[in-house]
């Protein structure tokens, strides 16, 4: 099967310029051939099928044509065609604008200008939000890496290169042909060492090592080219980021290191997750990660390797199951014309929203008008006070709980941006929340956010249990004194 050239026809494709040559296939733009102009730009994707390609190359294609088939949305490059099998393999997808990843990184050593925290946390949020949409839809990319990240124009991350994806409702075609270990040396995550395919925290873990290219200029675990180096990231921690650029904060330390957790379990539990902490820096729980200089001593390192040596990995849910498992919950505070009962039925509804759902995260929003100018700062204050007064008798074990104040004059639509934006699974406000009435044609708040926003929306009346602390307080009472009925 002879290589497309620059000229040629195929299959009513005119092949223009050679885009990119990579060691599994080459990328050329494309246009139709009739002369009929494409909906967007095109390239056409060929694996290299000479005498000294491997299998994987064929494999990983048909693995590409069925997971771009089954994926879609605005991280993923829009699928057109794909060529005959036995004749002449080939994918026409969308031709995304913008640069790689590569790119910002080669960008930022020739100019010897390492990139700002705020910088970093931009880029890794926008492919903490392209992996997460992935894995809503059933698929883990398992080979993230700098080259295959597209940064879009206008800020978004789009995906490429599947080959060595996995879809849970397409046979695994890589598990069924291939050696157990698959993906890019650099990047690849612990359980993939071992053959486990189809864990979206396996996507963490390389947005983990990209994060940390960024901040560091270094790759966290080298590019081990030997089955013994690959385990090593069972048991071995990289150099804590700021031991290498000690001006880096400690929140992307945390993050950084979190991501890079040997186990699975110790990792982001989604992506999402991920995404929240890099959106929102001062609310990143700093623990003992955040802290470290140095690797751990050599009998912790010794224990990890004893109990990476007997370490068994069982298959995780389905990757969608397994995201809704560990939610984000938003609950919207109201900050005047609310009534102690919407405030305990709020932390009622709460309590039983995260009781039910183990490691999901808490969000606690509230939405102020702009005020005055000079009481800016103080209502601020004031409203992020109420809402800390008002978590501390949740029941917060495993939970990570942050506060947040918008300033908009639309609390509906502040409402339902902030739930979209922070890919919010459960979003929990009062039937009356605001103090806005209710009439019959002017929808309120919480009618609004449950009409527009993008998730479950958990609408709470108001009920406090007086009745019950009534007879309490009359069972409680030495006989003789009475309390009001």
């Amino acid at each position: 099967m002879r290589q497309p050239a620059p000229g040629t026809e195929i299959d009513g494709f005119a092949v223009q310029e050679l885009l990119h040559a990579g060691g599994m296939a080459q990328v050329f733009g494309v246009a139709y051939a009739n002369g009929r102009s494409a909906p967007f730009p095109l390239v056409m994707k060929v694996p290299k099928m000479g005498g000294g390609d491997g299998a994987e190359n064929l494999v990983g294609f048909e693995v590409e044509q069925l997971v771009l088939q089954s994926v879609s949305g605005p991280h993923v490059p829009r699928f057109v065609a794909a060529g005959d099998l036995a004749r002449l393999p080939y994918l026409v997808m969308e031709r995304v604008p913008g640069r790689t990843l590569q790119q910002v990184l080669d960008e930022a050593r020739a100019g010897k200008a390492p990139l700002q925290p705020e910088a970093i946390a931009r880029l890794g949020h926008a492919i903490a939000v392209a992996a997460h949409s992935l894995h809503q839809q059933n698929a883990v990319h398992l080979d993230l890496k700098p080259a295959n990240v597209m940064l879009h124009p206008d800020g978004h991350a789009v995906l490429l290169d599947f080959g060595l994806s996995w879809q849970a409702h397409l046979p695994d075609l890589l598990a069924e042909e291939l050696r157990p270990a698959v993906g890019s040396p650099a990047w690849i995550a612990p359980e993939q060492v071992v053959g486990m395919r189809g864990d979206p925290r396996s996507d963490v873990f390389a947005i983990g090592v990209m994060l940390y290219e960024l901040a560091t200029g270094e790759l966290p675990f080298g590019e081990p080219q030997t089955t013994g180096g690959l385990r090593q990231r069972l048991w071995l921690e990289p150099r804590p980021p700021r031991a290498l650029r000690p001006q880096l904060p400690p929140w992307l330390q945390e993050v950084i290191l979190r991501c890079l957790e040997p186990q699975a379990a110790q990792r982001y539990p989604s992506a999402a997750h991920l995404a929240f902490d890099l959106a929102h820096p001062g609310q990143v729980a700093l623990g003992a990660r955040a802290a470290l200089l140095t690797r751990a001593p050599l009998r912790t390192r010794l224990a990890r390797w004893l109990r990476a040596a007997g370490a068994s990995y069982q298959p995780s849910p389905l990757p969608v199951a397994q995201v809704g498992e560990v939610p984000i919950v938003m609950v919207a505070l109201p900050h005047r014309d609310v009534s102690d009962a919407t405030l305990y039925a709020l932390k009622s509804a709460v309590q039983r929203s995260l009781g039910i759902r183990p490691g999901a995260r808490l969000a606690c929003v509230g939405v102020v008008s702009t005020p005055a100018m000079g009481d800016e700062i103080a209502l601020h204050r004031e409203l992020l006070e109420r809402m800390r007064r008002w978590a501390q008798g949740l029941r917060l074990d495993g939970h990570q709980a942050s506060f947040h104040v918008i300033e908009a004059a639309d609390v509906a639509q502040a409402l339902v941006a902030y739930a979209a934006g922070n890919h919010v699974s459960l979003l929990v406000l009062g039937a009356a929340t605001h103090g806005v009435p209710l009439q019959r044609l002017v929808p309120t708040v919480p009618a609004r956010v449950a009409m527009a926003a993008p998730c479950s929306v958990l609408l709470v009346k108001q009920a406090v249990p007086f009745d019950a602390l009534a007879v309490a307080a009359r069972q409680d009472m030495p006989s003789g004194d009475a309390v009001p009925a």
